[in-house]
């Protein structure tokens, strides 16, 4: 089964590892932990993709009667939130239980939410 991985961001987890207050020690654990995943589901071939996402490129597109506009991006996926999405990664996983695991081994999730979804056509 392959399963998209979404790594929400926010502002106290980007203090933590970029800027002036950046923590050593988290930023060290954050950069190896990823790469000793990608190492690891790369050997196990679980894993299929993954990337960092900007939010300075971030685009919001609606479309008004078929013609598609930009609009102003606001703070968080939800409206409620100050979230955005960070990265991702798809992983192909014998079960939901082990895109979890994957997902729980993130820095990030300390900060803010890892969400696993179930990709609905995985094929395409």
């Amino acid at each position: 089964m392959r399963f998209e991985i979404l790594i929400y961001n926010n502002a106290e987890f980007e203090s933590a590892i970029e800027g002036p207050d950046a923590d050593p020690a988290i930023v060290a654990e954050w950069s190896r932990a990823h790469a000793d995943l990608q190492t690891e589901l790369r050997k196990s071939g679980e894993l299929l993709d993954s990337n960092e996402l900007s939010p300075q490129t971030a685009v919001v597109v609606r479309a008004d009667r078929g013609t598609p506009h930009r609009v102003k991006a606001v703070d968080g996926p939800f409206s409620e939130s100050k979230e955005w999405v960070g990265g991702f990664y798809v992983v192909d996983c014998a079960t939901v239980d082990r895109a979890v695991e994957i997902a729980g081994r993130f820095v990030e999730a300390r900060y803010s939410p890892v969400e696993v979804r179930q990709l609905v056509h995985p094929g395409a």
